[in-house]
Formats: structure tokens, C-alpha cells, sequence
């Protein structure tokens, strides 16, 4: 079936745009780098990783885009982005141009709210092919953003490992390449519905196809994890990283053999229907609303959940007669009632307690490990493992991207282990305090690796099962604003934490500046100092100790909102499997 194919084609080129666009997850790598070259202090590179951060806060523009132009268009805008972003960071640090602070913060800017683009349309493309495992298709395709970094590792090793400019360059140009290659399926047009579409037929079950697609990333993940070290330890060090290199593409390319082999297979038995879930959802709204709302059985049957396959410039479309809106109005004053998929506004969202918890478990858990990547490239050179940078970054992303892929265990493990997708996260918080007080005690190079995979682990969690959960608590529909104003804590955390780092980094180097003053004068210390490099486990052991406790408050957090949501999840389910037993019937 040519439609079938091509849809799950065009999650595979997705997951190749989020592999190649995580472009965030390597400043790490070139962040000494550029600071040597631009002479900065270290709370202005922090200001610089921020910028990256904050344009994530311009994500909503491509989201409002999509209403005016087609998704093939933005796609390459945000390619373009990137490669001015970059690009101009490129020619600064190869001494091509001289830049001014001002226009590099621009250009980190610019960059980041590239990497937020390519984050939206890829979301969309996923809910548009895959409306009834959303969840699936979205950790699947955002749990390759986390291995960005060790891909582009493996590819600067593979050219040359003592050249840390290479990846601006390749941050430049490998997302415009990738881009273009995925326009292929996406402005591919469908000749005609699938059979499912045209009937009304239930629609092929995807549990195998997702479940062989993530067995192939998790052995990809492996794969980077494992063999990426040889590029670096083997005498011919840049042979092996090419032949590496090779077998993570093919590794990649691997999943086109499935669509047309596997999934074009049309299947009617065991198999679930798209709008089962929302259908279900909209009844279970329904039935907790006061009486006089009247709401009518008929109401129920006019729902109906469709995505444009056709154009797309039109993001997620519900059908809803007009007075349908009124079956998801709050009662006033019952905060504590939560009613699971219940769609809320952005004014009605910062109301709620239970958006506040999540806020602050998301911003004292997922985005405190974002800003312990970012500052990777410091934290392994003042602990005197400086030439171990980028194993580690590499390290921390091959986490990232299997704590990705962990956030879909709730979803394939719900038949035979439910739990609240809230209880998910709170668990996957659990590593990061852990991590950051062995960091405080603990210099040694097992403390730095294992707990850089601790935090990695869970940061990739939260960050891909946010979008589930957020579509859970708060509405599928409202899920592109609410989300957006959920990630607005990134850039602020990325500043406040960043900022925390950077005053402790640059105090230790006061003090050692002036212990030098002490033993080999004033002129001696100057030059000892001139790169604003501290050496030290002093250097952040304070940052990781608050930063512990801050990740407490996270996971506290991220515990009540489990308690206040559980019931709402558990009552759902209830329902669902009420749902299949009289379908079965």
C-alpha cells in the first residue's frame, strides 16, 4: 500500500532531521574554543549558551506559520537559520571575520530558534501521520535529537578530531542537507486515501512496526555509545571513525527497508481505531460534567479527529460543531478536579496548580540537565579531563537519546503495567539529585561519567515525554500553545543555572589569581590567568551541590503532580479498557 509506505517513510526522514538538528547538545564542544578566540569571560559564554536557549521561545511562530504556509517552506527557512546562525560563528572563530559580542548573542539566538523550528515540524508531521500513537512517533523521532551531538562527534572525528571549528561548520550545513532530502517524501503527494481512510475501517495496527523501529535505535544508541570511543583510542584513529561513521549511516538508513516490506501489509484483526482514544476521551469529559451543561449523546458522534495528508500547511484539524466547546469549560473554582485530555487556554492554563507543578518539575529537572550539558566542555577541563571533552558530550548524548526512547516504555507496557504517564516522569527525576551530589564529593573520572549518564538518562526523558504529557493534562488541541509556554522555563533556566555556574567558575579564578599574586607577582599572574581558565574540583563544586537541591524541589514537585493526577490517569483507564471489552463483545 503506497500510502502506508509513505507515511512511514516520512517518520523516518524525520527522525533524521532530529538526529542531525540537536545542534545545542555540542556548544560543549567548541565552547573553549570560542571563548579563547573571542576573550570572553566565562559568564559571557554563559550568556551565549542562554542566547541558544531563548530561541526556543520563538517556536510558536512556525506553529502560527503553518496556518499561512506550507510545511515543505519552513522547513527550509529554518535550515537557512541555521546556516546564518552558524555560519557566521564558523567565520569568527576561524579569524575570517571580527564579530562584536552583541552579534554573536544574535546569531546563538538565531541559531537556537532554528533548532525550535525543526523541533515544531517535526512534531506535526508526526501527529498528522500518526494521530492514534502520538506518543510513539513523537519519542521516537525526538529521542534521535539526543544523539546529535555524538553523530556530529563521530563525523569531526572522522575529518579531523583536532579541529573544533568543524562543528560549526557542520552544525551549518549538515540540517540544510538533511532537509532537502526529506522534502522528497513530504511533497510527495498521496494518489489516494488509504483503504482505512475511504471505509472506515480500523487502521493497520503499528504496535510491531514502532516496536522493530525502536529496536533499531536503541541498538544505534549502542552503537554510538560503545564503538564511537575506538575513533579516539586507535592509532589510526581517523580510519576507524570513518568505517564508524559508515555503519552509523547505514544504521540510519536501515529503517527505509521496512516500509514497503512490513508496514504496507493492510491488517483488520487486533487492530485499534484512530479515533477510539479520542472518541473515549471526549466521552469521559462528558460524563464528569454537572448536568445542566446539556451536553447530548449526539454531540459525542459529531467529534471527529482528522489530519490533513494533503496540505501541509494546515496543522492538527478537529471537527467540532460550534457548541462542542462548551463540554470542556472548567467549573469554577474546582482546581483539584482534573479531567484527563480537558483542553485549556493559555489563560485558563496559568490558573491551575497542576501547570505550576509541572512548570517546576520540567524547570528544576529536565532544563538543570541542559544546563549541566552546556557546561560539559568547563566541567571536564577544570576536573583535568579535558582531552576526554568530547567522549564525554558523546556520552551525555547517547543518554540523552535512550532516556528519549525510555518515555515510550509507558505506552508499550500499558496493557500489562499501567502507571500514570505524571508517575513516569517523577521516577525519571529520581537520577538527577543523585548524580549532581556524587559530582559535589566526588572529582574522580567514574563520578564525572557516570553521573554525566545519570543526568542524561533524565533530562532525555523529560524532555521527550513533556509533549504526551502536556497533550494529556491540557488538551491535544491546545498542545502547540500550552507546550510553548511549558518550554519558556528552558532559556530562564538556562540563565539562572548558567549564571549560577559562571559566578562560581569566575570567583575560584579571583582566588587563584591572587594566590598567584603571592608567589610570582603581578606580571606573572597576569599571564598565568589571561584565559580565564579555573582547574580545580572547587572550580563547580558548590554549582553541583545547589544544583542538587534545586533538582530536589523538581522531583518534589513532579511528586505532587503525580498525586493530584493519578486518579484522573487511573479513571481513563478504566474506561479505555471498558471501551475494548464491549468492542470485543
Amino acid at each position: 500500500m503506497v500510502g502506508e509506505s509513505r507515511r512511514w517513510m516520512i517518520l523516518v526522514v524525520t527522525t533524521w532531521i532530529q538526529a542531525f538538528t540537536g545542534t545545542n547538545l555540542d556548544f560543549s564542544s567548541y565552547s573553549s574554543h570560542l571563548k579563547s578566540v573571542m576573550g570572553i569571560s566565562q559568564l559571557q559564554l554563559n550568556y551565549l549558551s542562554v542566547a541558544s536557549d531563548l530561541g526556543k521561545l520563538f517556536g510558536w511562530c512556525c506553529g502560527v506559520s503553518l496556518f499561512y504556509f506550507p510545511l515543505s517552506l519552513l522547513l527550509l527557512v529554518a535550515a537557512f537559520m541555521g546556516l546564518l546562525g552558524y555560519g557566521f560563528q564558523w567565520l569568527l572563530i576561524q579569524r575570517f571575520i571580527s564579530l562584536p559580542y552583541v552579534l554573536v548573542f544574535l546569531m546563538c539566538l538565531l541559531a537556537g530558534c532554528s533548532i525550535s523550528w525543526f523541533n515544531t515540524l517535526c512534531y506535526v508531521l508526526c501527529i498528522q501521520h500518526f494521530p492514534s500513537n502520538q506518543p510513539l512517533a513523537l519519542s521516537l523521532t525526538s529521542g534521535f535529537n539526543g544523539v546529535s551531538a555524538a553523530l556530529y562527534t563521530l563525523i569531526v572525528n572522522a575529518i579531523n578530531p583536532n579541529n573544533d571549528s568543524l562543528y560549526l561548520s557542520l552544525n551549518a550545513l549538515v540540517p540544510l542537507f538533511i532537509s532537502t532530502m526529506a522534502l522528497v517524501p513530504i511533497l510527495l503527494r498521496q494518489s489516494q486515501p488509504p483503504p482505512w481512510k475511504l471505509s472506515g475501517a480500523a487502521v493497520p495496527s503499528d504496535s510491531l512496526p514502532f516496536l522493530l523501529l525502536n529496536g533499531i535505535a536503541v541498538f544505534t544508541g549502542l552503537y554510538l555509545l560503545l564503538l564511537e570511543s575506538l575513533s579516539y583510542n586507535t592509532y589510526n584513529n581517523i580510519s576507524v571513525a570513518r568505517i564508524l561513521l559508515g555503519g552509523a549511516i547505514l544504521l540510519l538508513v536501515l529503517p527505509l527497508s521496512l516500509p514497503g516490506i512490513g508496514f504496507s501489509r493492510t491488517s483488520h484483526s487486533s487492530s485499534t481505531m484512530v479515533e477510539v482514544e479520542f472518541l473515549e476521551l471526549q466521552k469521559e469529559l462528558i460524563e464528569k460534567r454537572p448536568t445542566n451543561m446539556n451536553i447530548s449523546s449526539a454531540t459525542i458522534d459529531d467529534y471527529r479527529y482528522s489530519t490533513s495528508t494533503d496540505d501541509y500547511s494546515n496543522d492538527i484539524a478537529y471537527r467540532l460543531p460550534e457548541n462542542q466547546g462548551r463540554c470542556c469549560e472548567v467549573v469554577p473554582g474546582n482546581d483539584q478536579s482534573m479531567r484527563l485530555g480537558e483542553e485549556h487556554s493559555a489563560q485558563m492554563l496559568v490558573t491551575r496548580w497542576d501547570f505550576w507543578l509541572y512548570y517546576i518539575a520540567y524547570l528544576c529537572g529536565g532544563t538543570i540537565g541542559l544546563a549541566y550539558s552546556n557546561n560539559l566542555g568547563q566541567i571536564s577541563e577544570s576536573l583535568g579531563f579535558g582531552s576526554e571533552t568530547n567522549t564525554i558530550v558523546t556520552l551525555y548524548s547517547a543518554c540523552s537519546f535512550f532516556g528519549r526512547l525510555l518515555s515510550a516504555a509507558p505506552d508499550f507496557l500499558k496493557n500489562k503495567v499501567y502507571f500514570a504517564r505524571t508517575g513516569w516522569l517523577a521516577a525519571a527525576l529520581v537520577p538527577t539529585p543523585l548524580a549532581f551530589f556524587w559530582l559535589a564529593v566526588s572529582g574522580s573520572k567514574i563520578a564525572l561519567h557516570t553521573s554525566t549518564g545519570l543526568i542524561g538518562l533524565s533530562s532525555g526523558f523529560v524532555f521527550s515525554a513533556a509533549v504526551s504529557v502536556t497533550s494529556e493534562l491540557f488538551g491535544p488541541k491546545s498542545t502547540g500553545v500550552n507546550h510553548n509556554i511549558l518550554i519558556t522555563n528552558i532559556p530562564l533556566g538556562s540563565l539562572l543555572y548558567g549564571l549560577l555556574a559562571a559566578l562560581v567558575y569566575d570567583s575560584n579564578i579571583e582566588i587563584s589569581k591572587q594566590k598567584d599574586h603571592l608567589f610570582i607577582g603581578e606580571e606573572e599572574a597576569a599571564t598565568a590567568t589571561a584565559t580565564l581558565v579555573c582547574m580545580g574540583r572547587q572550580c563547580y563544586q558548590q554549582t553541583f551541590f545547589w544544583w542538587g537541591c534545586i533538582s530536589l524541589v523538581g522531583l518534589a514537585c513532579s511528586f505532587l503532580l503525580f498525586l493530584r493526577t493519578s486518579s484522573a490517569y487511573d479513571h481513563f483507564e478504566r474506561n479505555q479498557r471498558k471501551q475494548m471489552e464491549s468492542e470485543l463483545s
